[in-house]
């Protein structure tokens, strides 16, 4: 059996995405914490920032901390800010845009494991 765990803000290290330019990740919980079934991991999306078009493995489900940001989704972008929830499925297409002055910043979970992420060629 795995033991409880609190994780302090001050404990989570952020690194760079190679992905993209102005894209962090800091995992809060994750398998390296005994959590055997769920990853939460935040993200900030610096101002200018843009994540190319990819896909993943697994499906994430985010929720939007600050800031507002253009999200794509297949064929369709939408604008989100905070306070708005996000369901991505496994295998679909989606990109995001910092057009705005201000950082963006998100929580994302997903399943423990591995997770192949294919950018996509346009």
């Amino acid at each position: 059996m795995t033991d409880p765990l609190v994780r302090r803000a001050a404990e989570i290290d952020y690194e760079d995405v190679s992905a993209a330019e102005g894209l962090r990740k800091g995992v809060l919980v994750g398998e390296e914490h005994g959590a055997p079934n769920l990853a939460i991991r935040r993200f900030t999306l610096a101002p200018g920032a843009e994540v190319p078009a990819h896909t993943n493995e697994v499906e994430h489900e985010q929720y939007v901390l600050d800031g507002e940001y253009v999200v794509g989704l297949d064929d369709e972008e939408v604008t989100v800010s905070a306070g708005d929830s996000l369901f991505i499925p496994a295998g679909t297409v989606h990109w995001y845009r910092n057009e705005g002055d201000e950082e963006g910043a998100f929580l994302c979970a997903v399943p423990t494991g591995d997770d192949e992420i294919r950018v996509v060629e346009e």
